[in-house]
């Protein structure tokens, strides 16, 4: 019988630290609902010293989820510990998560710290944090490039102190396959008690490694892996966990683990969280990519034709994709609309559904047919977004040949109405110049795309731009089937995010 692998999903930590994906606290809850429907292990809520908002959020967390573990990142010191466990405190199953460098560089010159301190702290930490809770993970950042034997001391000390979970994480990406799968099987050969806890790993992908150092850990004995959904995280992001998961299902033979995710909610968590964060899943990305069933060659398609087999490896509908998308329209009731999206993986109250009946309609006045992207875009505009600083109620624009682009606005801000004015060198540019008029913002727009999100010339059509203002990067997404409203409701729904970092600024606390 194969071994269980936990998987371990920091989409909500670690995720979150990838510039401009802040998110609020009922956009980690709701997550953390669909991926305790996914079938994660463990679901690593945020940092709660990192900023209040942050503390919010992983309670918030904590107290809805019951299934998975729920944990907090806390570094080696008691005031951490403390907040990490008054934030999970009530959750179900609470996890405590601390975390201490072990490479000589680290050690040197951000720890300022000799070995012998750093065991005592870690062991210190250990042993404060199962004062709280059985439930206790240490990690030592920057583990690939620690010294082995140094690693098997630290984690036998934690272990005896307690730990039942260590990680063993390749912080800045530097390892490859062969080297990190030696030095996971050196761990477990050397750490005399490693029997008492289980060996977790957690990789970057600065090398585009992420995901193969993870295989090669299983293979070598680590019985946790520390990923995100859509590999998104800090600088080139982490281990992919739709990419591990579909290895395992589609190579049974040759993996000797098993994992408890029900694959069939793969492609919607996915798009939930590129919706979320606003981090676009790039079209060859494996599994959740655009492209990842398309084949546009002929041999390919003609080899399609007469055997799906011999060009995919995966069904689409193993990942939960389906083909056939075509399910609503103006004469669908509501609830109809409830009962779809609660088969998409949204369960959504009474109240939300109320509120998102009335734009499906609107939406179903203006386009023949509703696909499964256009109702995951109205949860996103219409659900998901709470507690807006500022709101679009009106829109008018005039631009041709030979007029002068200008955009008439007006924004609800904080329950009152404000109207203005602007001008530019499109209808995009005027828009957006009425609406920083408005708002008084002083952001520059640092990148502005659009994209189809269905076929036809009545497709919704998604805008997705990234501002930045002092230091603080927020993205914000859009989607209409009016390309000039997509633009204006993701320009606000840009500065609502960076409202929500300035009230709950981001610390230079960066984990594993």
């Amino acid at each position: 019988m194969k071994e269980k692998l936990f998987i371990f999903d920091t989409t909500l930590r670690d995720g979150e630290q990838s510039p401009g994906a802040g998110m609020n606290t009922a956009e980690k809850v709701r997550i953390a609902t669909q991926l305790e429907k996914l079938g994660v292990d463990v679901i690593e809520a945020g940092f709660p010293a990192a900023s209040a908002g942050d503390f919010e959020a992983v309670a918030a967390v904590a107290k809805k989820v019951t299934k998975a573990d729920i944990t907090a990142l806390a570094r080696a010191n008691r005031p951490d510990i403390d907040r990490a466990w008054k934030a999970v405190c009530k959750a179900a199953r609470p996890r405590i998560h601390t975390f201490l460098a072990t490479s000589d560089i680290h050690m040197k010159y951000k720890l300022n710290m000799e070995r012998n301190e750093v065991l005592k702290s870690a062991v210190d930490a250990v042993k404060y944090a199962c004062s709280f809770t059985e439930n206790v993970e240490f990690s030592a950042e920057d583990g690939s490039r620690s010294d082995p034997d140094f690693l098997c001391e630290i984690f036998s000390a934690v272990i005896d102190a307690g730990a039942k979970i260590v990680n063993l994480p390749d912080t800045v990406g530097y390892a490859i396959p062969k080297e990190f799968g030696r030095l996971v099987r050196y761990v477990k050969e050397h750490t005399s008690n490693i029997d008492k806890a289980i060996l977790s790993v957690h990789c970057h992908n600065d090398l585009g490694l992420a995901t193969a150092n993870t295989i090669a850990a299983i293979h070598a004995g680590a019985r946790q892996v520390e990923v995100t959904i859509n590999g998104i995280g800090e600088r080139a992001g982490n281990t992919s966990l739709e990419e591990v998961v579909m290895i395992i299902k589609t190579r049974p033979s040759d993996m000797p683990v098993s994992t408890n995710i029900r694959t069939k909610r793969i492609y919607s968590v996915s798009r939930l969280v590129s919706m979320i964060s606003g981090i676009i899943v790039q079209p060859n990305k494996a599994v959740v990519g655009a492209n990842a069933f398309a084949h546009e060659a002929g041999i390919h398609q003609d080899g399609m034709l007469k055997n799906p087999m011999t060009y995919e490896i995966m069904r689409p509908e193993t990942i939960g994709l389906s083909a056939n998308k075509l399910i609503m329209g103006k004469h669908s009731g509501k609830h109809a609309l409830k009962k779809h999206l609660m088969a998409m993986g949204y369960d959504l109250s009474d109240a939300e559904i109320k509120l998102l009946f009335a734009k499906f309609k609107d939406l179903a006045d203006k386009k023949k047919i509703v696909l499964d992207d256009d109702l995951e875009a109205l949860v996103n505009e219409v659900v998901l977004r709470t507690s807006d600083t500022y709101s679009l109620e009106y829109l008018n624009v005039s631009a041709g040949t030979t007029v002068l682009p200008t955009a008439s606005v007006k924004l609800m801000i904080e329950g009152r109405e404000v109207f203005d004015t602007g001008s530019g060198n499109g209808p995009i540019d005027a828009v957006y110049n009425a609406i920083a008029k408005i708002t008084g913002t002083e952001s520059k727009l640092e990148r502005f795309s659009i994209s189809a999100l269905t076929g036809g010339t009545d497709a919704q059509g998604e805008v997705t731009v990234r501002l930045s203002e002092a230091g603080l990067i927020s993205i914000g997404k859009g989607s209409d089937p009016d390309i000039i409203t997509a633009s204006a409701y993701a320009y606000v729904n840009g500065l609502n995010r960076l409202e929500y970092l300035k009230q709950n600024p981001p610390r230079s606390m960066r984990g594993l």
